[in-house]
């Protein structure tokens, strides 16, 4: 019995090592969802930055070091966080292989108060920018996995059709507008998209911080002048100027996520918005 009892166990935890998913983990909820949707259930993805949470100055919990330790893979975008915590997640696991997602991505720039600074991290929020991070995800995961290569590669041309069904979608919505309109945002994350569809962000935020009161008079009359309607703020970011803005345009705040999980969503949406300061 103690023999039958053995095999018995045995048989079991083949059965658990075959089924067990491999770990990957990437740093931004939005670069997470078009993961699974190239894995599939063969894999256990882990996000480092959830929405609501800032990739500027985000700091790993105890348990996500843990579970990097069995990790495989680790998809990069360039947030800021990266530059200091990647080398420590490497050395947790000398085994972890990291893609640099954004390495074939042309970058913008973010622009801070009256400069042109630095390189703007949000690369996610482009379709154009998720299908070429798509082809270099589904490379990764065949490298490590060449098993499910299939498999990998028919949930990539799923994914490559919802994202260009989205772009259609996002022209479809800004039909109306024309192009090199404005739209007001707290941070200027949404750079990508704005490139993607010829529109232009204008950022209450200088230089990081909240805008003095002279400052807020003359965003007000930018705003009043490009017939500003809505007024995009993020979770992660106050809205405190962004409300008396609003109260003085006349316009509505509407808040949405850039690290949302739903970055197809949050981007159609950012668009009906944006569409809708332009109905007649």
């Amino acid at each position: 019995m103690d023999l039958i009892k053995k095999i018995f166990t045995l048989f079991l935890l083949l059965g658990v090592a075959l089924d067990a998913k491999m770990v990957v983990v990437s740093s931004v909820a939005p670069v997470s969802s078009l993961i699974k949707s190239i894995a599939g259930d063969s894999a256990k993805v882990i996000t480092v930055v959830e929405a609501g949470k800032s990739p500027h100055t985000y700091e790993p919990k105890v348990s996500l070091m843990r579970e990097l330790e069995s990790a495989k893979l680790y998809f990069a975008v360039g947030v800021e966080f990266e530059k200091s915590w990647l080398k420590k997640f490497q050395n947790q696991n000398q085994n972890l292989k990291i893609i640099h997602l954004d390495e074939n991505i042309t970058k913008i720039l973010m622009s801070v108060g009256n400069k042109m600074a630095r390189e703007d991290p949000h690369i996610w929020l482009s379709p154009k920018n998720m299908k070429i991070m798509a082809q270099e995800i589904l490379e990764a995961l065949i490298s490590v996995d060449q098993n499910r290569s299939k498999l990998y590669k028919q949930n990539y041309k799923k994914s490559l059709k919802e994202i260009d069904e989205l772009d259609k979608n996002i022209k479809k919505t800004l039909a109306k507008v024309p192009k090199g309109s404005k739209f007001m945002v707290f941070h200027p994350s949404w750079g990508y998209f704005a490139k993607d569809y010829h529109l232009l962000q204008l950022p209450i935020e200088i230089e990081g911080k909240e805008p003095k009161p002279s400052q807020l008079i003359k965003l007000i009359k930018i705003a009043k002048k490009d017939n500003i309607k809505a007024i995009i703020v993020q979770p992660e970011f106050s809205d405190k100027s962004a409300k008396i803005l609003a109260k003085e345009l006349n316009a509505k705040v509407v808040k949405l996520s850039s690290l949302s999980p739903d970055w197809q969503g949050v981007l159609l949406k950012l668009a009906k918005t944006i569409a809708e300061g332009f109905v007649d």
